[in-house]
């Protein structure tokens, strides 16, 4: 029969064995060469990233670069993004963009231009097209060109007249971007020396004009 000493020994090793387990339990141990991680707090907040206005800024790159073709052969040129009245894009090196006038011109001759307009969610199209003819008549004789543009930077158009006359090309485009916003062009290029360095900058540049979330 056990002795009421050994009992109380009996009792006692079995209250340190599972005060040991209960410790072991609450804190595991961390391997050697190890550091156990700061414990995370309720309270704490996640890094500042600069606020919405930040995010939204910095959605679309500050430059980029695109292929054409050029007076010497395919070239990667660069262009900078800039902010419209509603709108941005990008403008290459030798352009010049009026944000309030929402106006991209080419810097050595402010004759070679695109007026960019913004159009509301019910734009009407038929009206659109009868103010375009009446406008570009005044140029010569006006072209529809409406629809899908073969190897063209816009890729399609809603609406696409074109007057050809003795002082260039003049054309009055509807067209709608990726996200499904709607602008009117308003394109001059005059005849010259520097027609051909308008417009294809000028052209790629429209296909990434884009509406603000």
């Amino acid at each position: 029969m056990l002795q009421p000493r050994s009992i109380m020994m009996s009792i006692s090793l079995i209250v340190m064995v599972l005060a040991l387990v209960a410790c072991s339990g609450n804190e595991p141990s961390t391997p050697p060469g190890e550091t156990t991680p700061a414990p995370s707090t309720e309270n704490e907040q996640p890094a500042d990233t600069g606020g919405t206005e930040e995010a939204n800024e910095t959605e679309r790159p500050q430059t980029e670069s695109f292929e054409m073709l050029t007076a010497d052969g395919n070239q990667s040129l660069e262009a900078t993004l800039q902010q419209g009245e509603g709108f941005s894009l990008y403008v290459f090196e030798k352009f010049t963009f009026d944000a309030a006038e929402g106006r991209l011109s080419l810097t050595s001759n402010a004759d070679y231009y695109v007026d960019i307009e913004p159009l509301p969610a019910d734009y009407d199209l038929a009206e659109l097209e009868t103010t375009g003819k009446e406008e570009l008549e005044k140029a010569g004789k006006v072209s529809d060109y409406s629809g899908e543009l073969v190897e063209h930077p816009l890729g399609s158009a809603e609406l696409y007249l074109q007057a050809s006359g003795e002082e260039g090309i003049s054309d009055y485009m509807v067209w709608k971007s990726e996200e499904g916003d709607a602008f009117l062009f308003r394109l001059h290029n005059q005849k010259g020396e520097e027609a051909s360095e308008f417009a294809s900058p000028v052209l790629v540049s429209l296909s990434t004009v884009q509406g603000d979330s």
